[in-house]
């Protein structure tokens, strides 16, 4: 019963790649309008709205390991491995890692801003209003928080060892449906993946060292008298 055998928790690290151009979208989302004259207030919005608020409902209620947003593990097909660490998700350091990323959110938003004047002949939204692109950022900040969380709590539960994972107790369907954030179709059902057992190493047998023939000579003349 170990956590590697699952294959979404392995899907999920994608984000670690998905994250930095997620971020490079964002500065060509902002590159497309020009700032108002409080352009403070509205990063500070903007974060409120996409990081802030989602922070409180993932802290919470933390997002569904089993989800991929758009699609998700339906909750009856789910292996009794699958909630058990679904319980293993509550833990006050996970809700620690999701407050950091929600705080880490705002200088990037800040800074992405800040610079979004140099990639404007790039973008592809030039000459859009600068609330379309604020909201739009909010809400693509909320994917990247979500994304965060998913990350965290994949690592998280990798390194859980296997006697941990037995002696949790796993969730109920209500418990599961109450206490995480389950979103996406039902219609993910991914294998578990096969990991090769140790082999068990067979003793070597060690053979009795033979006597050089210097070792026989000096036994012969201690025997002669």
């Amino acid at each position: 019963m170990t956590p590697r055998s699952e294959p979404l928790l392995w899907l999920q690290l994608i984000a670690v790649g998905v994250l930095p151009l997620e971020a490079l979208l964002l500065l060509l989302l902002l590159a497309g309008s020009d700032p108002g004259p409080l352009p403070g207030l509205e990063r500070l919005l903007c974060w409120a709205i996409g990081a802030l608020a989602p922070s409180l409902l993932l802290v919470r209620r933390p997002a569904d390991v089993w989800s991929l947003l758009l699609l998700q593990t339906p909750l009856r097909a789910r292996r009794e491995l699958q909630r058990r660490l679904s319980r293993l998700q509550a833990t006050p350091a996970l809700a620690l890692a999701t407050a950091g990323g929600a705080a880490l959110g705002l200088p990037l938003l800040w800074w992405i801003d800040r610079q979004a004047a140099v990639a404007s002949p790039f973008s592809p939204f030039a000459s859009s209003p600068r609330l379309v692109a604020l909201l739009l950022a909010a809400v693509l900040l909320a994917v990247m928080l979500w994304q965060w969380q998913q990350l965290i709590q994949s690592l998280w539960l990798l390194s859980r060892n296997a006697e941990t994972v037995a002696s949790t107790p796993p969730l109920t369907l209500a418990e599961l449906e109450q206490q995480r954030l389950c979103l996406g179709l039902p219609l993910l059902l991914l294998e578990p993946l096969k990991l090769p057992e140790p082999s068990a190493v067979e003793p070597v047998a060690v053979e009795p060292e033979q006597p050089t023939e210097e070792a026989k000579g000096s036994d012969l003349d201690q025997q002669v008298p």
